[in-house]
């Protein structure tokens, strides 16, 4: 016989097994739910279907791994994208610019410039919830690589450019990614500025903008302005040099200052000071004398005013020419005027659509112009100021508010943005305009305006040395500092007038915009000096 002792100690060695192997049966069958999870989850991975279709490239680096077979992609920009473009599969590079999760899918505007297109990305056999997840995580702004199909639509897509496609995504690669935060919207730098919008608060103001230019430029409305002002310029290059001109480049550092005046910024030079250039006009006419003829320049100007208006800036790119002419200044009127009107062909001929863009938001009337452009004597516009009231006479200069009246005035009477006043008073002109030979109050001087701002400050200029000297005495110049530009008279020199034009101005006037820095890419003012 087992004695009592044995059996409690085999009972209690029999219950303490029991316990063991529960706790082992309990700790066996969560090990197995854990490896069934992770079973479970590599098979989810093997099994997403859009493995290698979608993903982050990292930093693009120009390295050669893969790169062959990456640079030979045919990309095609958004604005190709058009119904006839329908079941094609294309790639495209654009910006993230709004997206918007649903169910099993995500919807997103992709922008390219100032062109729009709707992505579609959709849950299906051969695009896994993986992906679509991805796609919704992307940041605004950031800079994708997409592959898909174009698709027409049944109902036009009104926020997008491209209205009767949409592009359905197979591939997508994010090549640049924007930081989450960022201190404006595209989509509200590029809202209409219409009635509708004045209760909701969305509108982004101008010192925003500016100082984060790098996002206001992405609107439509700023691609298209900064492509009709590079077409200003081209036109004005083309057509000058079809006309015998020569693009010349002058210094912007100079010795004294070149309009006469005060308001020069003022720099170190070595042991002394130099000035940055108000203008090139000293230069310009010091190749008329070199026998160059017919001359323009574009290039920085800088004017050291402190005026904090809608039209001025401290350092605006001046279109600045310069001509040799036969008898008569009105000979280089004529070309000027002939200048601008087939500027203004060239701009509605071939930049319709830019134009369009800028209407849409900021809404403008088109710009109206005579062949050839209207050219009245200073005394007449001061005597349709005077029948609208306003109490002037011959001799004052035109104020900012008298400009803009006798604008209305001249378009209410003769249809046109684009008019001529000729026969400046002496007295407001530079030392350097050629006074009027039967009145010694006129002078051979004439202003250009743009719905009722100026945009072209032009005469002809004094080529005789001593009439050069006694103007420059007259208006306090220390004529050491300017001997070079006087002395360039001494050898014969060719009458000759000219001009200069303010780009950024035309630029603004011909698109009915309100403040010049929508027109200066990154303007510089009293006020601001960056970025």
């Amino acid at each position: 016989m087992v004695s009592t002792k044995e059996n409690q100690e085999e009972s209690a060695e029999g219950a303490l097994s029991k316990k063991q192997q529960k706790k082992l049966a309990k700790e066996a069958q969560k090990s197995a739910k854990r490896a069934e999870t992770v079973s479970q989850e590599s098979q989810v991975k093997e099994e997403d279907v859009s493995a290698g279709k979608y993903g982050s490239f990292g930093m693009i680096r120009s390295s050669n791994v893969n790169s062959s077979e990456l640079r030979n992609r045919i990309f095609t920009h958004i604005k190709e994208l058009t119904v006839q473009m329908a079941k094609n599969k294309v790639w495209i590079r654009a910006r993230l610019q709004t997206s918007r999760a649903k169910g099993k899918q995500c919807f997103m505007v992709l922008r390219q410039q100032q062109f729009t297109i709707q992505g579609l990305i959709a849950v299906s056999p051969n695009i896994s919830k993986s992906m679509v997840k991805f796609a919704s995580n992307i940041t605004k702004e950031s800079i994708i690589d997409i592959f898909g199909e174009v698709s027409c639509v049944q109902n036009e897509i009104d926020s997008c450019t491209q209205k009767q496609v949409e592009l359905h995504i197979e591939e997508l690669w994010e090549v640049s990614a924007a930081k989450p935060q960022l201190p404006l919207l595209v989509e509200d730098a590029a809202r209409p500025l219409t009635d509708g919008d004045e209760g909701l608060n969305i509108r982004v103001n101008q010192d925003t903008r500016l100082d984060n230019r790098i996002l206001d430029l992405r609107t439509p409305a700023n691609q298209a302005i900064f492509r009709l002002e590079a077409g200003v310029c081209k036109l004005f290059r083309d057509i000058l040099t079809d006309k015998g001109f020569i693009e010349i480049h002058t210094p912007k550092m100079i010795s004294a200052a070149s309009e006469g005046g005060a308001n020069v910024f003022t720099v170190s030079y070595f042991k002394g000071n130099a000035y940055l250039a108000q203008s090139p006009q000293l230069y310009k006419q010091m190749a008329i004398a070199g026998d160059l003829e017919k001359v323009f320049t574009v290039g920085a100007v800088f004017r050291a005013e402190d005026s904090n208006t809608h039209r001025h800036l401290t350092e605006f790119v001046g279109l600045d020419l310069e001509m040799a002419f036969k008898y008569h200044y009105h000979e280089v009127i004529q070309v000027i005027g002939d200048l601008f009107t087939k500027m203004f062909k060239g701009l509605r001929d071939n930049y319709q659509d830019e134009i369009d863009a800028v209407r849409q938001q900021y809404g403008m009337e088109s710009f109206k112009f005579l062949d050839p452009p209207l050219c009245l004597e200073y005394t007449t516009g001061i005597a349709m100021l005077r029948e609208a009231g306003v109490n002037i006479n011959d001799e004052d200069d035109l104020s900012t508010p008298d400009e803009k009246l006798l604008g209305r005035l001249v378009r209410a009477k003769y249809d046109t943005d684009f008019y001529i006043l000729d026969k400046y008073p002496l007295a407001v002109r530079p030392f350097y305009t050629m006074p009027d030979p039967e009145n010694p109050k006129l002078s051979n001087s004439y202003d250009m305006f743009m719905r009722g701002e100026e945009i072209l400050s032009g005469a002809q200029r004094i080529h005789d040395v001593e009439l050069l000297t006694e103007r420059a005495k007259h208006h306090n110049i220390d004529l050491e500092k300017i001997r070079a530009y006087i002395d360039s008279f001494k050898y014969g020199c060719p009458p000759h007038a000219g001009g200069g034009i303010g780009l950024e101005r035309v630029v603004m006037l011909y698109l009915g915009l309100d403040n010049i820095r929508k027109t200066s890419m990154f303007p510089r003012d009293p006020k601001r000096l960056t970025p």
